[in-house]
């Protein structure tokens, strides 16, 4: 991109933060967004972030840029072959926003309904469409554990932690839509029907607007840089993550692929310990059956190693390996993970700990500074378990109590 081009870009975008009106500022740029696309327009975003505009900032004022490059912007539709994982996130995009306006729609033919003994069918639909957004969840982890990477390795960083940002926000609203529904018998019929419209009017506004910004800046952007190779990897990874109960099942659909088996000379290579040795199929075997999910950032923040397992109790992906863990984090908690690994490095903490409630299960998650013999940082081993069966043993049973 030109220089010109992207000063003048870059002040436009300074002239809407400072509160000019867009269509103000469309008309005195109206020569250069013609030539805009979706690369640039996240490039420079990504610049500005650099320069020292807060994402929090940057993400209040998306609205505002897209009123600016909204135009421009629809006139670049986006062409993606069937097979490719972004079109299984374009056509969930599509369903969750049907989703959230027939509940909206719902919701506003409730307020009209004194009686609730008259709105059974109404409350039957609405629970219904709540369970399928309920349902989601899949969609944003794909989005966070394997497309986010992708494009990071691009040089493209701020477009998806504005993302994650939002995908928080929508969490929340998902949260105290599915709360009030939970509590409709406690807020009385009418409280619940108001509570109800309110709700479902933010959710909807809130999907619009996030999926209007990655249907039309973030997954152009990714089809701009991500590789057919890389394509393909993610389609597996989309695969391991799974999908939501609404997602088309012919976009799911994967083409056997060829295993090449494990090379003898590797099989036959041992690892040696000062307390043993092991065969790598050993070792691997041994770190996917402890009953902990594992995860091991290096000594430069990247992410070396996670633990596979089908029990794991946060998701992860490839794609994060070489990833900087603090892109693994949304941002209200960069700061601690940034502190933790900080107090490592200084040797004034080895051990953080913390414990969650986490779909009714308590989750105790440890991280542990690496170190080699001579008290040299190596890393940070993050170690989450599933502790709700652990505490509540009692008693004893020993090895001689144990039955077949």
């Amino acid at each position: 991109m030109q220089l010109d081009k992207k000063s003048m870009i870059k002040e436009a975008i300074r002239l809407l933060h400072a509160g000019v009106q867009p269509e103000k500022v469309k008309e005195q740029f109206r020569q250069v967004l013609e030539s805009m696309d979706s690369l640039e327009i996240a490039k420079i975003e990504e610049e500005l972030v650099k320069e020292g505009l807060k994402r929090e900032e940057m993400q209040k004022l998306c609205d505002v840029h897209l009123a600016l490059f909204r135009d421009q912007l629809e006139k670049q539709p986006v062409k993606v072959a069937p097979t490719r994982p972004i079109k299984v996130l374009m056509e969930e995009h599509r369903i969750m926003l049907q989703l959230a306006e027939q509940l909206t729609t719902l919701a506003s033919k409730l307020l009209r309904i004194n009686d609730e003994t008259y709105a059974q069918e109404e409350l039957h639909q609405i629970f219904h469409i709540a369970g399928e957004l309920g349902n989601s969840e899949k969609h944003y982890l794909r989005e966070e554990n394997v497309l986010f990477p992708l494009i990071e390795k691009h040089g493209i960083t701020e477009p998806p932690a504005i993302m994650w940002m939002e995908h928080d926000q929508i969490r929340e609203r998902k949260k105290k839509l599915l709360t009030a529904l939970k509590n409709r018998e406690q807020l009385g019929f009418k409280a619940f029907k108001e509570q109800l419209w309110e709700d479902a009017k933010t959710l909807l506004n809130t999907l619009t607007n996030h999926f209007y910004k990655e249907n039309n800046i973030l997954f152009p952007t990714a089809l701009n840089v991500v590789t057919a190779v890389e394509w393909s990897q993610a389609k597996e990874e989309f695969d391991e993550i799974g999908y939501c109960s609404f997602t088309p099942k012919e976009l799911t659909v994967t083409a056997p692929v060829n295993v090449k088996p494990a090379s003898t000379t590797q099989q036959a290579g041992l690892i040696q310990f000062e307390t043993g040795s092991l065969t790598l199929e050993q070792l691997e075997g041994i770190l996917e059956t402890l009953p902990v999910d594992i995860t091991f950032v290096d000594a430069e923040d990247t992410v070396r190693y996670f633990s596979r397992s089908d029990r794991r109790i946060f998701v992860r992906s490839k794609a994060v390996i070489g990833r900087k863990v603090q892109n693994c984090h949304p941002e209200k908690s960069i700061h601690i993970v940034n502190r933790i690994i900080e107090s490592f490095k200084a040797g004034e903490k080895n051990v953080a700990e913390f414990w969650i409630n986490l779909h009714n299960r308590l989750v105790y998650i440890r991280y542990f500074a690496v170190r080699n013999r001579n008290g040299k940082y190596l890393g940070t081993l993050e170690v989450s378990q599933d502790v709700t069966s652990i505490k509540t043993l009692e008693g004893e049973k020993r090895l001689l109590d144990w039955e077949a």
